[in-house]
Order: structure tokens, then sequence, then C-alpha cells
């Protein structure tokens, strides 16, 4: 199954030429990746990406096809087998857990508001990817991509590597072609950092043009859901299908966003960048030459594609938002996972965020073998959204990060987008000390609830290392604009190959 994979690299646009032509039916790609899962996640290199697969996915497929034979096809996402990150709720037979064994079992009363436009879209949800336990919001030392339920989820490239987190199951598994794509959430970094670590696509939207709900929370401010794609095309796809407005969140109503962000790729004009201004944040270079290097690449490319490069920009107030940021999602985590859990009803294992601390102590073995649950604990000796303390981290938070922070730096220059590095290539997976970060630019724009997109830039020692591309307020167009191009001129995504090290052969 490694090499020579049917269905590998196959894009979401390939899949439905297939299915049209009636080369394969969705139930027989949906077959396909299921046996990928098994052969690739649950034995051989064992990635642990995938949670659990949808035990209906099979008849799904089947009614799908069944609606095509009979001329309803309801769009490029019909018949294609996705995969949901497992903080997403579904009101089906794979549970939500956000990772958890306090919410083993657990299935929520309605799908989220993404989950059920998928399905509407033809989307067969396949089943839900590991990720870091409650989003990489647990612990100061945590291993991204642990969790109680799901184990270490390995990186595909180098199997002793990290995926990153929090969404890096969704990433693991969408660049082992164990789906056509998968949707992951960020609160700062989540979907960046696991799409670049895994060599893919990624979108971070602007807060409030994806649905925040019947999603397990972090932060309201700053949560947002994203597609995971090995090309832009097929992200851009993805996103289009989860996006809508919806009654039940209120930053969805009046988006700007056309809900088709697939309609000017592919033509020439997209390609041609010259009536755009591009920063380059040197704020986030100077951390590791060899990624430095990679971004120098980059901004070439972006210079052959006729962009106009501004260089240096700097971002102001940078350094001083992470202490407020970190204040405010305390508060906000304690708030909404307690709101969520009582979404859930009476019969959800745990009621509120105490009940899970309680939970985990109980079960600590299987819970906290590795690490602890300090945030968790900080988390809860905090009051309510209503406090002053609250309001002014966050306040202070949004206006360093918005109108003092990045609407500042693209006014100033009159810039489209900034570029940053992604991410540095994957570290070592280590469960004693933990994560080990060391190059980003996922910051400014996760906390201002701004757009990111990254897109695959070069290797390190066969480790990917992405680019990325943020900007204002809802320019998702412009951004997945300028990747596409860049992915077009500069084609730098490879199929994993699960080496053991570094070193094997």
């Amino acid at each position: 199954m490694v090499g020579g994979f049917e269905l590998e690299e196959v894009t979401i646009a390939e899949l439905g030429r297939q299915m049209a032509e009636g080369e394969r039916t969705s139930r027989e790609i949906t077959e396909l990746y299921v046996d990928r899962i098994e052969a690739l996640d649950r034995q051989g290199p064992t990635l642990r990406s995938v949670i659990e697969t949808n035990p209906d996915a099979f008849e799904i497929a089947e009614e799908l096809d069944r609606e095509r034979a009979a001329g309803n096809l309801r769009g490029p996402l019909h018949g294609v087998p996705i995969l949901l990150k497992d903080n997403i709720a579904t009101a089906d037979r794979t549970t939500t857990t956000a990772g958890s064994l306090a919410l083993e079992g657990s299935i929520p009363r309605r799908d989220a508001f993404v989950a059920d436009r998928l399905r509407q879209a033809g989307a067969v949800l396949l089943g839900k990817a590991n990720l870091s336990e409650w989003a990489n919001f647990r612990s100061n030392r945590s291993s991204s991509g642990w969790s109680a339920r799901g184990g270490q989820c390995r990186n595909p490239y180098v199997l002793n590597r990290n995926p990153c987190g929090s969404s890096s199951g969704s990433g693991a598994a969408t660049s082992a072609s164990l789906c056509a794509a998968a949707v992951g959430t960020e609160t700062d970094g989540s979907i960046i950092c696991p799409s670049s670590a895994n060599g893919l696509v990624g979108i971070k939207p602007t807060v409030g043009l994806v649905s925040r709900n019947g999603i397990v929370p972090i932060s309201a401010a700053q949560d947002t859901a994203g597609p995971m794609a090995r090309t832009v095309a097929d992200a851009a796809a993805l996103l289009s299908g989860m996006t809508g407005e919806d009654s039940l969140d209120q930053a969805t109503v009046g988006s700007p966003v056309p809900t088709d962000l697939t309609r000017h790729l592919g033509e020439p004009e997209a390609a041609d960048l010259s009536s755009l201004r591009i920063g380059i944040g040197r704020q986030f270079f100077d951390r590791d030459s060899r990624v430095d290097a990679v971004m120098e690449e980059a901004i070439a490319t972006l210079r052959i594609l006729g962009a106009e490069i501004i260089d240096p920009v700097e971002i102001p107030r940078r350094g001083e938002v992470g202490r407020h940021e970190y204040e405010a999602m305390l508060y906000e985590f304690k708030a909404g996972l307690n709101a969520y859990l009582a979404e859930l009803g009476d019969g959800a294992p745990v009621a509120s965020l105490a009940d899970v601390i309680a939970f985990n102590e109980a079960n600590a073995e299987r819970e906290m073998p590795f690490f602890g649950q300090e945030i968790l604990i900080e988390a809860e000796a905090k009051g309510p959204l209503t406090e002053t303390a609250y309001r002014t981290a966050r306040d202070t938070a949004n206006r360093l990060s918005r109108e003092e922070g990045l609407d500042a730096a693209l006014a100033q220059h009159g810039l489209d987008a900034i570029l940053g590095p992604s991410g540095g290539p994957a570290w070592v997976t280590d469960l004693v000390y933990g994560d080990r970060f060391s190059v980003s630019s996922s910051g400014p724009a996760a906390v201002a609830g701004y757009p990111n997109v990254t897109v695959p830039a070069g290797h390190l020692q066969g480790l990917p290392v992405g680019v990325s591309f943020f900007g204002a307020a809802w320019s998702e167009p412009t951004l997945i604009r300028i990747a596409w191009a860049f992915e077009q001129e500069a084609p730098h995504r490879r199929p994993p190959r699960f080496r053991a090290r570094v070193d094997e052969a």
C-alpha cells in the first residue's frame, strides 16, 4: 500500500471525473480509502491519524451513487470521502470526543453546522481524525497529536517526527492519501502548522466565514474550522462546501466572501500577480537559516509571477499580544466548553470543565501518562465572561492584533497580503519534554481572526516546509489566488514515503 495506491494524490476534481464517467463509484472510492486506513493507519507505519471510521460510510456512498445515477448531482464534493477532526460534532454513529476518554461514546444531538453543510454538499463523512486532546489546550508540556483515545499520531514523512497540532490527524491522514481531504480547526496555528508539517495546503478562514456551531471550543474569538488538502483547488472546493450563514452563529451573517472560492482558479489571469503587493514579514525570519532559504526561493517565485514585493514589512505590537490572548482564552475555554457540554444533554458523560478535570484525575493512568492538565485547572479558576479582567484581556488582544497590528501594517504599505514561514521542519516527537516549535508566523492572523493560507514551499531533509500568506478580514479570495499561482509556478508537494528516521534511505 506504500506507493502504487490507486488513489494516491488524486484530486477532488479527478474523483468527480471518475465518478461522472463511470470509472469508479463513490462506494468503490470509499472502500479504497477504508482499506488504506486499515493498512497504513492501523497497521504498517501505524500513523494513528484516524480515531474511528464511519460505520455508515459505505451506505452513504451507495445512496450518493444512486443520486448521481438519477441525475441528481449536489456539486463537486458529491461522493467524495472527507475526514473530520474529532472535535466537530456529528449526530451519527461516530462519536465526538476531542480525543478525550471523558467523552468516550458521546454522540451529540445534532450535527455541527460544518458537518451538516458537507452532508448537504454530498461529501461522504468518512470518520474522525485524531488530534491533540482538547485541541492542545490542556498542558504546557503536551505532545502535539497525542490524545488518550487515539494515541500519538505520527508524521507520514518521517515516522518518529511530529505531525504538529492540534489538527494532526487531519494533516497526516490527508497527506498519506487516507481520504480526499480533511477538515481541521484552528485557534492559533492548528491548521497552518500541521498543514505545513505534512506538506499540505491549509486555509485558516476569517472567523465567521465558517460556523463555529457544534465544534468543541477553545476561544469564540479565534476558533474556526478550515480545509486541509493536497492542492489549493481541493482546499478551495472543500472550503466552499463548508461556508454559509448559520442562525446559531451570528458571526457568519453577512460575509462578503463568495460561496464558490474555486471559480477563478485555473484561469490564466489568476496566475498573474502583477496587480498585487505582498509584504515580507521579516520578523518571522532569522530563526532557522534553512527555512529562510526556502522563503527566499518563495519570494523569488512571487517576483516571477509579477507580484510587487515590499520588503521588509513589520507588524507592530506583535510581541505584546501573547499574554493577553492566553488570559482571554482561559476564560473563553471554560465558558465555551461548559456551554458545549450542556448542549449534549443529560446523557453526556461529563457536564462541565470541572467534571473533565475530575475525570482525568480519576483516570490519570490512561489520561495523563505523559503530561498533566494545568491549563484546564487554570481555566476552571476563571470567572464568567462578564469579568473586567476578561474584557480587558480580549479587547487588548483584539486592538493590538487588528487596528494596531495587522491592519496597520497592511494599510501602511497598501498590501494585499503578508508572507511568512508557516513553520520549520517537523521535530522529533518527545513525550517527556513535549513540543519544540521553532518557526511560525500564524499568531497575528490567528489572534486577529483574519485569514491565513499555507502552501508547500520546499523540503529540508525530506521534511516539508510551507509558506504562509495572510491578510485582512475576508481576503480569502486574494490569498487563495496567490497560493494557487505559487503552487502552479513552483509545485513542491511530494507524497510521503513513511521513513522511520530522517537518515533512513
